[in-house]
């Protein structure tokens, strides 16, 4: 398959232990050009020798990052067939008391950060009357739980966003895809409790220190679906002509869903006796 006939996938979020650094790999496996972005190119030097990744810094909370690094990416192979906006933060820690700034940086990261790409990207796909865009959500948006709502809110917005995007680019060829994870193996634990070390000392919720700090590493337990397993099965349906444009995968999504179609209280009375509130 000539370069011209590949498709150009880009990925944002692609640092080492991450689903998006899976993500990149599946679709490199399957004969795609990859743009593997990350804030910072030391966390791809896996990718580095590999001539089927193209290594692009890219923060999406900035504007002009977003810019040069599509503008570098058009230039060099004339077109942009997926975008996958996987980068993310997370965010632990009681809503009543959790700093606005870092509810701030959550949503500038998962939720404008997304918009930020889709907005630099659609006029490109338009214009060729095709192209994917995958927007990375979550099972947590489907029954909330306590101890990460700012995350969660983020990610509720991305299922919002989705299903609405979904409608206004059909006219242009764009299929909208929501990939919903459930719990997959990924850094993403590590991350969130670097995060939540830097948070300030609870006043209110001081006798819920615990389970609030173990919020931060609930997705990877043992029964957690590995990266590539997860990444394996969402290549093979964004690759389809035609996707579904909802996409629940990995463990505890099934669990998620039947709680979000349970009664309020009855999910309420579960969701306390699990996180002690």
């Amino acid at each position: 398959m000539g370069v011209y006939e590949k498709q150009v996938v880009v990925v944002t979020g692609c640092s080492a232990g991450g689903i998006g650094h899976a993500l990149a790999r599946e679709f490199a496996a399957r004969g795609c050009l990859v743009v593997a972005t990350a804030r910072s190119l030391a966390s791809l030097s896996d990718f580095q020798e590999d001539p089927r990744f193209f290594l692009q810094d890219l923060d999406v909370s900035s504007d002009e990052s977003v810019r040069h690094a599509l503008s570098t990416v058009l230039e060099r192979f004339g077109r942009i067939d997926i975008v996958v906006n996987n980068a993310g933060v997370q965010c632990v820690g009681p809503l009543a008391e959790v700093p606005l700034s870092a509810v701030e940086q959550t949503f500038n990261t998962n939720v404008y950060g997304t918009l930020r790409l889709i907005q630099a990207v659609v006029p490109h796909m338009a214009s060729r009357k095709k192209g994917k865009i995958v927007n990375v959500g979550s099972v947590t948006a489907l029954a909330p739980v306590p101890w990460s709502g700012a995350y969660t809110a983020s990610k509720a917005a991305i299922h919002a966003v989705s299903d609405t995007l979904r409608l206004e680019l059909r006219p242009f060829g764009i299929d909208v895809i929501n990939l919903v994870p459930g719990a997959i193996k990924s850094n993403i634990g590590n991350s969130a409790l670097a995060i939540y070390n830097r948070m300030p000392e609870w006043k209110l919720y001081k006798p819920f220190e615990e389970a609030i700090r173990a919020r931060a590493t609930l997705s990877q337990g043992p029964k957690s679906t590995p990266s590539e397993e997860f990444a394996k099965k969402t290549v093979d349906e964004v690759l389809k002509e035609k996707p579904h444009a909802w996409l629940c995968l990995g463990h505890q999504s099934t669990v998620m869903a039947i709680l979000y179609h349970m009664p309020l209280f009855i999910r309420d009375f579960l969701m306390r006796r699990k996180f002690n509130c």
